[in-house]
């Protein structure tokens, strides 16, 4: 492990914004930074909300929205519905 550490929205970013990213992308590489700084593979700089976890946050929710629609094709009649969840 090293003693840097790391920043997650930049390591995460590499230089690009966050529209260059897919949510496929971010969810990946968030989950293997996570997990390693879990596992003590590697330090974190201790975040902002705002600054690091939105980038997570965003991508989850726009998953979350999509799986919703996915699901209210399959299923139009059943008792879901976004405004309940």
């Amino acid at each position: 492990m090293s003693d840097a550490e790391l920043n997650f929205a930049k390591t995460l970013l590499e230089g690009r914004s966050y529209r260059d990213l897919t949510d496929d992308e971010i969810i990946e590489r968030s989950r293997l930074l996570l997990e390693g700084w879990l596992g003590g593979e590697h330090r974190m700089e201790r975040p902002k909300l705002y600054d690091h976890y939105a980038l997570v946050l965003v991508a989850l929710l726009r998953r979350v929205q999509a799986l919703e629609t996915r699901l209210e094709a399959l299923e139009p009649n059943s008792d879901i519905n976004r405004e309940n969840l």
